[in-house]
Formats: structure tokens, C-alpha cells, sequence
């Protein structure tokens, strides 16, 4: 089947997430290596965004692929009450890589099902229906996990296919604070407002945050931020679910987020990197303790695919793979050098207001005006189909071949942990000759009117 057939098939026949029906032509990619992915027409492209921040290993690696066709002959499918040597291999590697205090795991097919399965563990164990979320995050699509997730979100299913009982705190986003203060000033006052809001509602199970914020825009947390939350919980008696479906894996050069705060969760939720990408599998972590209310209790929560050989096949051959490779100093390594030069670009172009980064996962958050930071775009206007400048130069960089993730004002980079010094460069190349269309739309904005930390 030729291209122009191809597509013509897929928009008659696909739903596509995230976006508008109507105008979907996709690139039609037939193979990839390494860091590069090519097309039908074998155009290559540089995977500078490792497709969903989930190939953290990078394309066609031999021994996950290898692992998952072995286990495919020998055992494809299994019912979820029996269970593998494989599976006790795996956990004694999960072992030495999650964060101390989490030896119970709960196995499903992605980030979204691991975040439904935290939720309901949270909610049983504590006997209490509330989540206090954050208001810029994401957890997943499914009816919990999206009800825990940001406005923009949520939004166009509020009522409709989300699940009451959340409350919302605010992130910590020191360049566009939604406090309207200022770090170091403010003593961290986003998370003295979770405790405020603890304090006042005795119905809530959990906390839930993204230790690093993935998509929407790679928002780090000050240091002292993460530790606070945690002192917070314990002493009001309130779980704390780290989401590290993103940030997991190496992603921000340590093997979860968490690691670099010293903060143990209650619960750790992960996907994407933890195969690779290469197969769909999530994983809820727990203490001991979540587990021991249902050691003579009913545990309301299974699926088919649970637990999958073969997905599991290739979790155990990925961890190998991080530490054969040792991908997760590598990760910190180059990070380093990735987020030194997109900040001596950044200083080139007026449209880039702040550049955030932590091992190979940044942002480049993008402004109509660096002093009022107007920002160039923001994501509830992608409900209307508004014209995206930040989409014009990730599309921009496609053309080049480099492929990025645009989302709301940033652009998200996070590049396998298999990157060399020299894709980098190749990358940053790219993005400096396209940020020259943000940068004349920057010129011809409007007068500045918002004020500092204006949402757009």
C-alpha cells in the first residue's frame, strides 16, 4: 500500500488522541535505530523526544527485542493467577533499582492503569475517598487518572467521565508562580498550602504528584519542596503516590525523580522507560504496609493482560540494559551538557523566557515578552484549534529532522539516554535556526499586559 493510500485509510477509518479529527496526516514511519527513526520515503529523523519520552533505550535494541520474541515462543500469555520464574527475576531486579521500602508490585499495561491501581489501593487501604492533586499535571486518560489530572485535561470531560473527590494545590512553578511570589522569599508557600488544605479536609487518602512535571513543561520543584511534602504527609496521615511514568528509567539521571530529594513515596508509579517503550507495561509500587491491609482482605483490582510474560520479559531485559550500558550516569552526564547549551542558546533568542532541565528531560518554555512573560501559546487554546507558533517550530525542527514535543508554550526534549555529544549539537542546531519563528512572533505580539506569572 502506497502513502497517499496509507493515510487516506487512516483517516477514514482511525481516532487519534489528543487533538481535533478532522486535518490528520501522519508522517509514515517504517523502521528505526538508535536514535533515529526514517519514513517510507526513508527520510531520517532525529528522535529528540524519544517518541513519548518512552524509548529511553534508544530504537532496535537486540536484547529487549530478543527477550520479548523468546518469551513470545516459549510462553505468550498467561492467566493472571499463575505467575513466572521471570516474574521473581524481574522483582529481584526491581529490587535493586526502586527506591528503598517498596517491595510489593502490581503489574499492568501502562502509566494510566498503574495510576488507576495507585488511586484504588489508596482510597481502600485509608478508608478515605479524597486525592489532593496539583493544578499542572497530567496522570493518565483513564476516569480516575484524569480526574486527578490538570484543568486543560480535564476539562473537556469534567461531569461527564471523571470521578468526584479531588481537590487541587498549587505547583511549584517558580517561573510563572501561581502564588504570585517569589522563591526564595516566599519559603516555599505552594507547599505550606498542601498542608493548609490537609489540615481542613480530614477526607483525603493521598497526594498525588508528578516529582518532576513531564508534559507540561518539565517544571522542576526547588529542593527543599519535595522533602516538605513528604514531612507533611506522614504527620497528617496521608499517603504520598509519586508519579514517575516519565521521569523514571534514568530520564533525569538518577534511576526515578524522587532519588535526587531523598523522598521515598508511599507509592511509585511507572511505564513508559521501564521496557523501553518497547512493550506497554505499568508498575505501582508499594510499602509493605499498603500491602499487609489486603494479606486477609479482598484486593478489588486485576486485568487481563496483568502481569504479561511477555511484557515482563522485557522489563527484565531493560533494566540489564540500563546497568549494562550504565545509562543513568550517562543520562546526568550529558543532561548536563544538554541543558549548559540550550541555555547559552536561549540567551540568543528574546522568544525563549526560561530553559529548565534535569538529566535528559527539558523544556524550553517559550514567551511573547521575556519581562511580562506572556506566554507564546497556552494549552486550552488548542481546544479551539488556534494556530500554535511553538507547533510551527517543532514542525519547523520535523523538517530539518529532528522531531520534538510541542506542548502548550514548551518545547519538551528529551532525547534517548543513548544520545551522543554529536546529536545533541545536530539537535540544538536545529532548534536555534527554527526558534527564529517564535522570535518574529515575539516582535509583532501585542504590547505586553499581563502581569508576572500570567497564564495567558
Amino acid at each position: 500500500m502506497g502513502p497517499e493510500q496509507a493515510r487516506q485509510v487512516l483517516a477514514e477509518t482511525s481516532f487519534v488522541g489528543w487533538r481535533r479529527q478532522a486535518g490528520w496526516s501522519p508522517l509514515l514511519i517504517e523502521r528505526a535505530e538508535g536514535c533515529r527513526f526514517f519514513d517510507t520515503q526513508g527520510r531520517s529523523y532525529l528522535d529528540f523526544a524519544s517518541q513519548l519520552v518512552a524509548t529511553n533505550l534508544g530504537h532496535s535494541n537486540t536484547a529487549v527485542a530478543e527477550a520479548m520474541a523468546a518469551q513470545a515462543r516459549r510462553l505468550p500469555y498467561l492467566h493472571p493467577s499463575f505467575s513466572t520464574p521471570l516474574r521473581a527475576e524481574l522483582q529481584r531486579e526491581l529490587s535493586g533499582v526502586l527506591p528503598p521500602g517498596l517491595p510489593r508490585c502490581f503489574f499492568s499495561t501502562s502509566g494510566t492503569e498503574a495510576i488507576e491501581a495507585a488511586l484504588k489501593i489508596a482510597r481502600v487501604t485509608t478508608g478515605k475517598p479524597g486525592i489532593l492533586a496539583r493544578s499542572r499535571s497530567y496522570h493518565g486518560a483513564t476516569a480516575g487518572a484524569i480526574s486527578v489530572s490538570g484543568e486543560f485535561r480535564r476539562l473537556p470531560v469534567e461531569g461527564l467521565g471523571t470521578v468526584p473527590g479531588t481537590e487541587w494545590a498549587p505547583e511549584c512553578y517558580c517561573y510563572r508562580c501561581p502564588l504570585g511570589l517569589r522563591y526564595p522569599s516566599c519559603r516555599v508557600a505552594c507547599v505550606e498550602e498542601i498542608d493548609r488544605i490537609l489540615a481542613r479536609q480530614q477526607d483525603i487518602a493521598a497526594v498525588i504528584v508528578e516529582p518532576v512535571v513531564g508534559s507540561n513543561g518539565v517544571i522542576l520543584p526547588v529542593p527543599e519542596y519535595l522533602p516538605r511534602l513528604r514531612e507533611i504527609t506522614r504527620r497528617r496521615g496521608v499517603l504520598l503516590i509519586a508519579d514517575e511514568v516519565m521521569t523514571g528509567w534514568g530520564r533525569t539521571g538518577r534511576w526515578f525523580a524522587v532519588d535526587h530529594y531523598g523522598v521515598v513515596p508511599d507509592i511509585l508509579v511507572t511505564a513508559k522507560g521501564i521496557t523501553g517503550g518497547y512493550a506497554p507495561l505499568g508498575l505501582t509500587a508499594t510499602t509493605e504496609a499498603l500491602h499487609q491491609v489486603f494479606e486477609q482482605r479482598y484486593f478489588p483490582h486485576g486485568h487481563t493482560y496483568e502481569a504479561h510474560p511477555v511484557m515482563l520479559a522485557a522489563a527484565l531485559a531493560a533494566v540489564r540494559e540500563y546497568r549494562r550500558l550504565d545509562l543513568v550516569a550517562r543520562s546526568e552526564r550529558e543532561g548536563r551538557r544538554l541543558l549548559a547549551e540550550l541555555q547559552q542558546l536561549a540567551a540568543r533568542h528574546p522568544s525563549v523566557g526560561e530553559v529548565r532541565g534535569l538529566g535528559l528531560f527539558a523544556a524550553v518554555e517559550l514567551v511573547r515578552d521575556r519581562a511580562s512573560r506572556i506566554p507564546m501559546y497556552s494549552p486550552e487554546r488548542k481546544l479551539t484549534g488556534d494556530p500554535s507558533v511553538v507547533e510551527e517550530v517543532a514542525e519547523a525542527m520535523l523538517a530539518r529532522g529532528v522531531f520534538v514535543l510541542a506542548w502548550g508554550s514548551n518545547l519538551i526534549l528529551a532525547p534517548p539516554l543513548i544520545v551522543k555529544a554529536e546529536e545533541i549539537t545536530e539537535a540544538l542546531a536545529a532548534l536555534d535556526d527554527a526558534l527564529g519563528i517564535a522570535d518574529a512572533a515575539a516582535a509583532h505580539a501585542a504590547p505586553p499586559t499581563g502581569a508576572f506569572g500570567a497564564q495567558g
